[in-house]
């Protein structure tokens, strides 16, 4: 089972292919802030957590992902390799 930093730099490589960033952010002001800020062409924003195959986000995290949805942003949970599609 592929490990979640794996999964991660696999993840910033596929945004850099498609001419985005994946910028990391640092969590210590904010628990359960998703890992990623993921910015692309033309104005395209979104967050994402990413995950170790079959694990989910813990309750906190589910808390902050529907907080940052009611403030209409996109956030994803990605658990594989085969989950990245823009």
């Amino acid at each position: 089972m592929p490990l979640e930093s794996y999964i991660e730099r696999k993840f910033v490589e596929y945004i850099r292919s498609a001419g985005g960033m994946a910028l990391k952010i640092d969590a210590s002001s904010c628990a359960g802030i998703p890992d990623r800020l993921v910015v692309l062409p033309d104005g395209k924003m979104f967050f994402v957590e990413l995950k170790q195959p079959g694990k989910k986000p813990r309750p906190l995290q589910l808390k902050r992902h529907a907080d940052l949805r009611k403030l209409g942003f996109e956030v994803y949970v990605i658990d594989s390799v085969d989950a990245m599609r823009l």
